[in-house]
């Protein structure tokens, strides 16, 4: 069945903009106001467009339970299917303990603070926003933070600011994913036109978490691996977005930023210490974990190292046509 959309049907482009975003609002609203659960807020926000697309844009009733069958089947294969695995993976790695040797290895990197929220927050928040994303990154690096004596609303903060640099990539690439099958347009264009625009604000990310945390001054002493960081990450997400796709952006980025950074490291050093209560940490710096044994952090990488390779693999033009059964 042929249905072409009428953009304006009430005949006044605000009142029909407003009426189509009536979905979005009563999905925010319930989730973040009203604190329903995630699953019936979303149940509600598909009965709320189903009845704005039937009755405000005329919508045949075949197509509009049609599309929502599909976009139900999108959202389970692949991007569910990915969320799952993805998740399984993070789950095992906190259950084998593998998790607490990754965040030992990223907290005695640098005893600093500012340069631990730069690590911590933005290359390895950057890291998870790529393996896992929709929220886990966010979570993790708070946690971490925390156990290194950053206040809770701190850590959050910092989190939060340090994923606005990967998060349009997100999970092996699912926001650009959803938006081709949105539109149309071809996946690689899409990724390619975002890798142009992001890159100017990756280098600016990093110098604004230390500035959030400590002012000024903060980013004055710990420049070069402010700038190291944002530079790292915006010259391969540059690279990987528009020449091989959208689903290693975040990956193979943060995995440069954190090796380029700790390259600095071991040729520089922030001239004055960074922990005072003022930055809102506390008074007295917890201990750092022990440093884990390289074996251990090589075992405790090695799942994502795979993960990495498999799907850098498989976005190669060639061998995704060859999988895909295509000539």
């Amino acid at each position: 069945m042929t249905w072409l959309q009428h953009y304006d049907p009430l005949n006044n482009v605000w009142l029909s903009t407003s009426v189509a975003a009536l979905p979005v609002v009563v999905l925010l609203s319930a989730i973040a106001v009203f604190r329903i659960r995630i699953h019936l807020a979303a149940a509600l926000g598909l009965a709320v467009a189903l009845a704005v697309a039937l009755f405000a844009y005329r919508m045949p009733v075949q197509v509009a339970f049609a599309s929502a069958a599909y976009g139900a089947a999108y959202g389970l294969f692949p991007i569910g299917w990915i969320i799952l695995n993805l998740i399984f993976l993070y789950q095992l790695t906190v259950e084998s303990g593998r998790f607490e040797v990754l965040r030992a290895s990223l907290a005695t990197l640098a005893p600093d603070p500012r340069i631990q929220v730069i690590v911590i927050a933005f290359c390895f928040g950057a890291f998870f926003e790529g393996a896992a994303g929709f929220g886990t990154p966010v979570a993790v690096t708070a946690a971490i933070l925390m156990g290194l004596g950053f206040k809770p609303l701190e850590a959050s903060a910092l989190s939060l600011i340090a994923n606005t640099a990967p998060v349009a990539y997100g999970s092996l690439g699912t926001p650009i994913i959803a938006l081709n099958a949105v539109t149309g347009i071809d996946l690689h264009k899409l990724s390619a036109m975002v890798g142009r625009q992001l890159p100017f604000f990756s280098v600016i990310v990093p110098f604004w978490v230390v500035a959030a945390m400590s002012g000024l001054r903060g980013v004055r002493d710990v420049w070069p691996a402010a700038l190291t960081a944002g530079v790292a990450f915006a010259i391969p997400q540059f690279l990987v977005s528009n020449f091989h796709g959208p689903w290693l952006v975040d990956v193979i980025a943060s995995v440069c930023s954190m090796g380029a950074v700790a390259l600095l490291l071991l040729y520089w050093k922030p001239a004055t210490a960074g922990r005072h209560a003022s930055d809102g940490l506390q008074t007295d710096p917890p201990k750092l974990p022990p440093r884990p044994k390289g074996s251990d952090v090589i075992r405790a990488w090695m799942p994502w190292i795979v993960l990495s390779a498999f799907l850098f693999f498989w976005g190669l033009p060639g061998v995704k046509t060859f999988l895909n059964g295509e000539r």
